[in-house]
């Protein structure tokens, strides 16, 4: 689930913060850009884990800061393909189920992905797994909240760096734009289309 990536950064300090240990205000600087970040491609960045490395630092003409290339080791939330993850319930829409795990909410369990034969249930908004025994089929809820057992299946990472409209789709493109701004870094895509996945409940009353 957390690997540890090695990383290189050049790291801007402050004149007012001189006084301090380089070290500390390093790893300050590398968490206020990093932590709670989605870096394309690696994962998202949890905390710094140690500094490897720290080059000569240097002060520029016009600038009183010293700027170091530093080499360090960080905490990201990554989890391999096939990795089976506890979570919970966010909501449920035509989509699949949506999961979180706590400071990650961008999992989703697709349809196809779901014990089958589902249903969306569109009274009570989520999806119903009918599960079939020899007195006949039973509804079982994925009711929002409950804990879920998923395996990991597949994960997109979205550029979502900002870019300059062209001249020629400046005026249409608006409502395009909205959506591309609302669009997740780092997605996760789940699947429990499998005996012992699913709800905890389902596996552990029976």
């Amino acid at each position: 689930m957390f690997v540890l990536v090695e990383m290189t950064d050049t790291v801007r300090i402050p004149p007012w913060q001189f006084e301090r240990k380089l070290n500390e205000s390093i790893a300050e600087e590398l968490n206020k850009k990093l932590a709670n970040k989605v870096v394309y491609n690696v994962g998202l960045c949890i905390c710094l884990y140690d500094i490897t490395k720290l080059e000569d630092s240097y002060i520029f003409p016009g600038d009183g800061a010293s700027h170091t290339k530093v080499h360090f080791r960080y905490v990201v939330f990554h989890p391999f393909l096939d990795e089976i993850l506890v979570g919970q319930i966010k909501s449920c829409s035509q989509d699949g189920v949506h999961v979180s795990i706590g400071f990650f909410d961008d999992i989703v369990i697709p349809p196809e992905s779901l014990q089958q034969p589902a249903k969306f249930d569109e009274a009570e908004q989520v999806w119903v797994w009918e599960y079939e025994t020899e007195e006949g089929a039973h509804d079982l809820y994925m009711d929002i909240g409950e804990e879920i057992r998923f395996r990991i299946v597949d994960e997109t990472f979205v550029d979502t760096s900002p870019t300059g409209p062209s001249s020629a789709e400046a005026s249409t493109s608006n409502a395009t734009e909205e959506v591309q701004k609302k669009e997740a870094p780092y997605t996760l895509v789940g699947s429990i289309s499998e005996p012992g996945l699913g709800l905890l409940s389902w596996w552990t009353n029976s």
